[in-house]
């Protein structure tokens, strides 16, 4: 009986245990229902917050908008006055815009259209300016060759001894000058034991010596003499130039390295070519009393052709180029004048003018480029 009444005590508190769950899922649901309800109640009164906030802005806007508008007439005015004022400094800018415009496009003008190079006369012989006159002259049609310079054979003199003997005294050595007459040396005959003197028969330098004092004489010439006034200068002629050429022909002759430039005559076409290069030689005679010419130096020549008379030329070394054109400095009384020129027939001296200068006007023939260095540098100045 006791455990039968146990067991029957303990079956509701079984049944309690079992229905808990149930029990705490309802209750979790009634506090989710109350939360919400009150989340809800709360964003409904946020919502009528924000909603008149944004009426009250709207107010405030309408508000502002009457009032600028009231505002925008005066301010339309103001505008008005303003613009006007602007129009009237753009209208000063364009009045002192001209005037300094016209005052300054003036003192340009007067600027460059004097365009003279003043130089004086210690500039002129400083700067090595050479003037010469324009006038007629003949182009010369040429043809260019290539030669060297040798000394002229002709007057070249070998000086031996009158009678063989021994060399006593020698007066002279290689280098020097002699004139006709001058004592040479002298040699003691082997025959009659006299002393005779051996003396220059022309005038020239001593190009070779061959007497020693105390040496018997022989075959041999004692001295070379040569005189160097004149010299020779050997061309060769290729076969196709052989026909436009003929004795008497005035040759130019030009070393380049030292900028010598004489003129001589054709004195000697051969009759034979040579059979290696098929070159036919010709020679120039050509003064040297200066000295000038060194046999042995390679040289340029042009031969004339033809010649044709222009009236008015300028030397080659007259030209400048400036600003694109053609132009010479011709001395006026106030400066060089820069003249643009028309050019027609030219040689390798002249250039013939057709048009910019007349015969009897003086330009610089030499070293005109200072003149142009000079307006450069001017040019230069003036823009900066």
């Amino acid at each position: 009986m006791k455990t039968l009444k146990k067991n029957t005590l303990k079956s509701p508190e079984k049944n309690f245990l079992k229905s808990a769950p149930a029990l705490v899922f309802v209750l979790v649901i009634l506090l989710a229902l109350f939360f919400a309800d009150i989340y809800m109640a709360n964003a409904a009164t946020e919502k009528d917050d924000h909603k008149h906030q944004e009426n009250e802005q709207a107010d405030e806007k309408d508000a502002h908008a009457d009032d600028h508008d009231d505002e925008k007439p005066g301010e339309e005015e103001h505008a008005d006055e303003h613009g006007e004022e602007e129009h009237g400094e753009g209208k000063h800018g364009d009045e002192h815009g001209n005037e300094h415009g016209d005052e300054h496009g003036d003192e340009h003008g007067d600027e460059h259209g004097d365009e003279k190079m003043k130089l004086s006369a210690e500039q002129q012989k400083n700067g090595g300016i050479q003037l010469a006159e324009a006038g007629p002259i003949d182009i010369q049609q040429t043809l260019p060759l290539y030669g060297v310079v040798v000394p002229n054979a002709e007057r070249i003199q070998s000086i031996k001894a009158r009678f063989p003997g021994v060399i006593r005294t020698v007066n002279r050595k290689q280098g020097d000058k002699v004139s006709v007459g001058d004592a040479l040396a002298t040699i003691e005959s082997n025959e009659s034991m006299k002393v005779y003197t051996i003396s220059a028969t022309m005038n020239g330098t001593i190009t070779d010596r061959h007497a020693v004092e105390g040496e018997q004489t022989s075959d041999e010439p004692l001295f070379v003499v040569a005189d160097m006034t004149t010299v020779w200068v050997d061309l060769s002629i290729f076969p196709r130039d052989v026909a436009q050429l003929q004795l008497g022909q005035q040759v130019r002759v030009e070393q380049v390295q030292r900028k010598l430039v004489d003129k001589g005559q054709l004195v000697y076409i051969s009759a034979n070519a040579n059979p290696v290069n098929q070159a036919t030689s010709a020679r120039v005679l050509l003064d040297n009393s200066k000295g000038q010419w060194i046999p042995g130096h390679f040289v340029n020549a042009q031969a004339t052709l033809s010649k044709t008379p222009v009236a008015v030329a300028v030397q080659n070394d007259a030209l400048q180029t400036l600003e694109g054109k053609t132009v010479i400095f011709v001395k006026e009384a106030d400066g060089f004048e820069p003249r643009p020129v028309r050019l027609g027939k030219a040689d390798s001296e002249f250039s013939e003018v057709v048009e910019g200068i007349a015969a009897g006007d003086t330009y610089v023939a030499r070293n005109s480029f200072i003149l142009k260095s000079e307006m450069g540098k001017e040019s230069a100045e003036h823009g900066h």
